[in-house]
């Protein structure tokens, strides 16, 4: 192959080229060789490549381009492919002659879409980071639920996973073990969820530190799969799924021994790296489109925010000052939102300085969100799968040289045949979230739907769509207890709204999973949320276990005779009241009726 070696625009795709093709195409500027073929005219040199193979084949420009790539040694049979599609050559012809005619102006489109460095880029940096920040991300979420396993899914719990399982079993037979995936069919006592949960911890250190990482995902995903099952309504968040299949694309991205070589990308760690990337381009534009798809009308409009800030299930202090900011602030950060989710997702298919500037974005939104809101290890978990767009080279020398000049070169490597079939069911499975977050009815085949439903109890491959309607008001459950039926004190939650006076507190990375459920419970009735009287049972009897997840007991002595809980309308004060306190409230009602053990007894109808 020979070209123009006074043009950068050449120099630049020579170069990719040669990685490409390897030994098997040698690659001269004709200014040093032209000599040797007179009887190629020297305007053809000028003004177009040449390839000159073995037989003596001459091929000039496009046509030289295809057949140059059909010497790749991994997907020679592409251009070939494409060259059949009728048309496509006179296309690629045309094509090539103007970005021949304007190779100044392609040339700095060029330099400024891919860079300088004219090499193809390696993400070898970014595998070692992102596989440690997802086990940073596992042990927070094991340690997390290890402090409020036992209230919520142990014997005394609100709702004991042993029951659960056991009221499984009893509706679907043996079928409950492949709907309900869990390590906690061979044991649900308090001792065996404590156990999974150290476990999970304890491999989560091993990840971080790099020992067996393939194994340890494995773990770690089964553990957290145990758990998610076990635990019924209190692991159904978002960020619960989205770690699972995190976790479960990230066993093919690590290498598959004890210390691994982190010098080496084999086809299956490139293939899991393009599955965690489209699992981060899902995720970020489902986000995006449930918003204006689902017909929400403050979204629509751009006002969302003037709700937000108040109504999401655990502010902070800054979302008290962001709510009282004026209108413009908050319809501009509305559109910057959109901006993102919308439109820097599909920086994933773009070349390497495209994708910078789309995971500086996407950090951006996610710091935003982290600054303004509990939302758990959600940010931090997306924000690790967003390093995954930074090449080798933008990382800093000293950063590179620390992780990959120490790291060892060998080692096993998930080979591409084994990956293949699951970057197929993920990609099957993304059809049908994709066209639900658009609001598209679409008639998929029997089978499709047969093996969506055969892989969806191991939450692996998920859709997602963060509020997709914007609640408007805050309705905030008061939990009292009383001794005869007058003086009612009230049970005060660590982090949810309930004290006036105390200020949002900051508990992410954490999450305290029943103050988020009790977000949801006031949203509708008890009687839709049949794990609040459960919960109310507990504080009647006086379950440590249960009351370890409150801020406080008002009956430390001995439990409460009854038991109510009342509905409040809860908003921000605003810094023109002149008052101290961070909410106001107004009384809507009853949330439930008074209660007392007598209620539970057997014959008696509960509440």
């Amino acid at each position: 192959m020979m070209f123009d070696g006074d043009c950068g625009f050449c120099r630049f795709w020579i170069t990719r080229w040669q990685e490409i093709t390897g030994d098997a195409v040698d690659y001269e500027p004709f200014q040093k060789v032209a000599s040797h073929y007179p009887d190629i005219p020297h305007e053809a040199f000028e003004n177009a490549v040449q390839l000159i193979e073995t037989d003596g084949r001459v091929s000039s420009g496009a046509d030289a381009v295809f057949r140059v790539l059909e010497y790749s040694r991994k997907a020679g049979w592409v251009p070939g492919l494409l060259m059949a599609i009728p048309g496509l050559s006179g296309m690629a012809r045309i094509a090539y002659r103007f970005v021949a005619d304007h190779r100044t102006a392609f040339s700095f489109l060029t330099r400024a879409l891919w860079g300088r460095v004219a090499s193809r880029p390696t993400y070898l940096v970014a595998r070692w980071i992102f596989l440690r920040l997802l086990g940073l991300v596992y042990f927070v979420a094991f340690l997390s639920l290890l402090m409020q396993i036992r209230g919520l899914a142990g014997k005394r719990g609100i709702l004991p996973a042993g029951e659960y399982l056991d009221a499984v079993k009893g509706q679907l037979g043996t079928a409950s073990y492949w709907r309900l995936p869990t390590l906690c069919w061979f044991g649900s006592s308090d001792q065996f969820l404590v156990i999974l949960c150290c476990a999970g911890i304890a491999i989560s250190c091993a990840l971080m530190c790099g020992f067996f990482p393939a194994v340890c995902l494995f773990l770690l995903w089964a553990l957290y799969l145990s758990l998610f099952a076990a635990c019924n309504i209190f692991m159904g968040f978002q960020w619960d799924v989205l770690l699972l299949q995190a976790g479960f694309l990230s066993i093919f991205l690590a290498p598959p021994n004890f210390r691994p070589g982190w010098k080496i990308e084999s086809g299956g760690s490139r293939l899991s790296r393009w599955l965690l990337l489209w699992l981060l381009f899902c995720l970020m534009l489902e986000s995006g489109v449930v918003k204006l798809a689902w017909g929400d009308k403050s979204w629509q409009d751009l006002t969302a925010l003037t709700y937000h800030y108040q109504t999401q299930p655990l502010p902070l202090r800054t979302s008290w000052y962001l709510n009282q900011t004026p209108l413009w602030f908050e319809t501009f950060s509305v559109l910057f939102m959109f901006a993102v989710e919308l439109a820097a997702p599909f920086s994933v298919f773009g070349p390497r300085n495209v994708r910078r500037v789309g995971c500086a974005a996407m950090i951006l939104l996610q710091l935003l969100i982290a600054a303004t809101g509990n939302y758990c290890f959600f940010n931090l978990i997306t924000i690790a799968l967003c390093l995954l767009l930074l090449d080798d080279d933008a990382w800093p020398a000293w950063c590179r040289d620390r992780l990959l000049n120490n790291s060892r070169g060998r080692g096993l490597q998930w080979p591409a045949w084994l990956v293949a079939p699951v970057a197929g069911i993920d990609l099957l499975m993304s059809a049908p979230q994709l066209a639900d977050a658009f609001q598209v009815n679409v008639p998929w085949p029997v089978s499709m739907i047969k093996v969506c439903g055969f892989v969806s109890p191991f939450c692996t491959f998920n859709g997602y769509g963060l509020f997709r309607t914007m609640t408007k008001s805050r309705p905030e459950i008061i939990v009292e207890g009383s001794n005869d039926g007058e003086t009612w004190l009230p049970y005060e939650f660590k982090w949810k709204p309930g004290d006036m006076d105390r200020a949002p507190k900051l508990v992410a990375p954490f999450q305290p999973r029943l103050d988020w459920q009790m977000w949801f419970a006031a949203l509708g009735s008890y009687q839709e949320n049949r794990w609040f009287i459960l919960f109310m049972k507990r504080l009647l009897e006086g379950s440590p276990d249960v009351l370890d997840l409150l801020a406080s007991d008002p009956f430390p002595a001995t439990p409460p005779r009854y038991i109510r809980a009342s509905l409040y309308d809860y908003k921000f004060t605003r810094s023109g009241d002149n008052v101290r306190s961070w909410w106001k409230r107004k009384y809507l009602g009853p949330y439930c009726p008074v209660l007392s053990l007598s209620s539970f007894q057997v014959g008696k109808p509960t509440p």
